[in-house]
């Protein structure tokens, strides 16, 4: 491990490197043992339920809040006594629209740099305008955005002082299809350049868009991987169920043996289960009884959430 001229240990291959890491609010236990790496120029996925600990531990990696305990480094500067140093080289994009409705998208990322300290302030600012797309709205004021335009300009101000890695805190929650596209194409152009990037997200297509991904629930993380790592180390057997009357039959199936979950697709019925032999039985029993179809499918991301989340803690 090197140390660079600000004092913090580099590492050539990991943005993120923590391991123990606790919080508490009071007597509520929000982020147990947390031990994550994320690596450089990486797009790391973090997904779980609302109030599954995500944000808090996004906090603790960039310095905002400091863990209990545990330890490890961001960008090479310890996570508890360099927090200075880290916020110098993270761009931190909240789940709520943060910057200031009555000024103008070039006031807003001008108003940013001032705070950074920066250097040849319009110059940065002109190249923010340029990279984002927002060079001819930017006599808009941020308030009368729609929130596409808004996500631009915070990633825009989030990029502003150049970091070396980006913590995006469920930043497509709310905004249109072809903008939540557009934006994940610029994410995976800053990867490009080696920026890395951990975010968080409830879209399993986003998730599917990630080099790597970390579940979390409860505040304990299941799963570490690539999306095919997790879906093949859950082992989950799943198959799809056409026909008529799938209402009635997703309340038969609850308590049936090798069946863990019954989620509606569409038209459609998921059903997932870990014992492949016992929920064969079952989509035997059930087809040859209701008519209906049965199909074995390979299990999907969301699948495999689903059945985590009714593992329960």
């Amino acid at each position: 491990m090197k140390t660079d001229a600000n004092g913090g240990t580099t590492s050539a291959r990991l943005a993120i490197d923590v391991s123990g890491l606790n919080k508490h609010f009071g007597d509520k236990h929000v982020v147990k043992d947390l031990s994550l790496q994320v690596r450089e120029g990486e797009i790391f996925g973090f997904l779980g339920p609302n109030g599954s600990g995500k944000t808090t531990s996004i906090r603790m990696l960039c310095g905002l809040l400091t863990p209990d305990s545990g330890s490890g480094t961001c960008l090479g500067f310890d996570v508890i006594k360099q927090t200075a140093a880290i916020k110098r080289e993270v761009g931190y994009m909240t789940q709520k629209f943060s910057l200031w409705d009555d000024l103008t998208i070039r006031e807003n990322l001008d108003f940013v740099a001032r705070i950074y300290g920066m250097k040849d302030r319009p110059n940065a600012v002109d190249a923010a305008l340029e990279q984002l797309g927002l060079a001819e709205r930017r006599n808009q004021l941020a308030g009368a955005l729609s929130g596409g335009w808004k996500q631009r300009l915070s990633l825009a101000a989030c990029l502003l002082h150049r970091p070396r890695l980006l913590l995006l805190d469920e930043p497509t929650a709310g905004v249109d299809p072809k903008a939540r596209r557009e934006f994940w194409e610029e994410i995976h152009g800053l990867a490009e350049q080696g920026i890395s990037v951990l975010v968080s997200t409830h879209y399993m297509d986003e998730a599917e868009r990630c080099h790597r991904l970390a579940y979390i629930a409860w505040g304990n993380l299941l799963a570490v991987g690539t999306g095919a790592e997790i879906v093949a180390a859950q082992g989950l057997s799943a198959w799809r169920v056409t026909g008529p009357d799938l209402a009635a039959t997703a309340r038969q199936l609850v308590h049936e043996p090798g069946v863990g979950n019954v989620t509606p697709f569409g038209n459609d019925l998921h059903v997932t289960g870990r014992d492949r032999d016992a929920l064969a039985a079952t989509a035997a029993r059930f087809s040859s009884d209701t008519g209906q179809h049965w199909t074995e499918i390979e299990a999907g991301l969301e699948d495999v959430f689903i059945a985590l989340m009714g593992d329960g803690p």
